[in-house]
C-alpha cells in the first residue's frame, strides 16, 4: 500500500514557518539531499496556503520535480490550474482514491491545520522530520492541538553539519487480534 509521508522541516521548538508564513530560518546543509526522499514519492498533498507560500518565495515557479501535485482548497475551485490539481475532497477521499492507482508513497507536505486533519483520520503513516537548531520563538506549529494521540516508532535518526537532524518514523499502528 502506497504511505502518506508527512515531511518537512521545523524549528527546534516545532514551528513549520513564523507566524507570517515565513521559513528563513530553514536550511538544508550541503551535505543534505532531499534526492533520497524524492525517490520515494510520485504525489504530494498539500494545503493552499503551502502553494502560495511556496509560490512566494521561489517567484512564481516553484518546482515541483515531477511530482503530481494535489492542493486542498475550501477557496478555490477544483480541478487543474497551473500543474496543481486543486481539490475540495476530505483527506480520507482523497488518499483512498489515490491509493487505488498504482505508484510511489504520498508526501503530505503542509501545512499544519492540514497534517492535523490527516492525523484526525489516520491517515500518516510516516514522518521524515528535518529540524534545525534554531529557536524562533513563536510561529505556525507543525502539530497544532486537535487530534487523537499517534503512537510511532523511530526508524532513523541522522544527523548533518550546522546541527540539522533529520528523524524518521512510522506509524506503530496496533495489529488486529486473530483469536475467536
Amino acid at each position: 500500500m502506497r504511505k502518506v509521508v508527512l515531511g518537512l522541516g521545523i524549528s527546534l521548538d516545532g514551528y513549520i514557518a513564523r507566524p507570517d508564513g515565513a521559513v528563513d530560518f530553514l536550511f538544508m546543509p550541503k551535505d543534505y539531499s532531499m534526492a533520497p526522499f524524492f525517490a520515494t514519492v510520485d504525489t504530494a498533498v498539500m494545503g493552499r496556503k503551502t502553494l502560495e507560500a511556496g509560490l512566494k518565495m521561489t517567484g512564481g515557479k516553484f518546482d515541483n520535480y515531477g511530482i503530481k501535485c494535489y492542493v486542498m482548497s475550501r477557496t478555490q475551485p477544483p480541478g487543474e490550474h497551473d500543474g496543481y490539481e486543486f481539490t475540495h475532497q476530505t483527506p480520507e477521499a482523497l488518499i483512498a482514491e489515490i491509493r487505488k492507482q498504482p505508484g510511489k508513497n504520498i508526501w503530505m507536505m503542509g501545512g499544519g491545520k492540514l497534517a492535523r486533519e490527516f492525523l484526525k483520520a489516520d491517515l500518516i503513516d510516516a514522518l521524515e522530520i528535518g529540524v534545525v537548531p534554531t529557536l524562533i520563538g513563536e510561529g505556525i506549529p507543525l502539530f497544532p492541538a486537535g487530534f487523537p494521540q499517534r503512537e510511532f516508532k523511530l526508524v532513523e535518526c541522522k544527523a548533518f553539519s550546522k546541527g540539522l537532524l533529520v528523524l524518521k518514523y512510522e506509524r506503530a499502528r496496533k495489529k488486529a487480534s486473530t483469536k475467536k
